[in-house]
């Protein structure tokens, strides 16, 4: 995913970005990499920078919803694995736009049948 917003980023400022970034030392570093690179192309749109080449509905039909496609494919492995993500009611949700780093808040309505795997 870290590739996938390297190259969303490449609409807004050029360039190009490695389809395999080397890898950090640690999964800590590379999921502070991805929030970095996530701040940095939320602070293009809430610019409202027009992405070069593309418009802004191919940016979304494209690398930023085979992101979103991602996410749900790691929350099914999490699931298989035992070790799933709490369920949340998006209307409900304390989502905030400029809120793309590390911290994220708490579900505010999980499913009430929603149960974490014990072991």
């Amino acid at each position: 995913m870290t590739s996938l917003m390297g190259y969303v980023q490449t609409f807004f400022i050029g360039g190009t970005y490695p389809t395999h970034p080397a890898p950090l030392a640690s999964f800590t570093d590379e999921i502070a990499r991805f929030h970095s690179m996530l701040e940095d192309v939320g602070r293009f749109i809430m610019a409202e920078t027009p992405p070069r080449g593309i418009t802004t509905e191919q940016l979304l039909q494209g690398p930023l919803s085979d992101v979103m496609t991602h996410v749900g494919q790691l929350a099914i492995l999490r699931r298989l694995a035992e070790s799933p993500v709490a369920s949340e009611n998006f209307i409900y949700a304390d989502i905030k736009g400029e809120r793309l780093g590390i911290e994220q808040p708490l579900p505010q309505r999980p499913d009430a049948d929603w149960r974490p795997y014990r072991r």
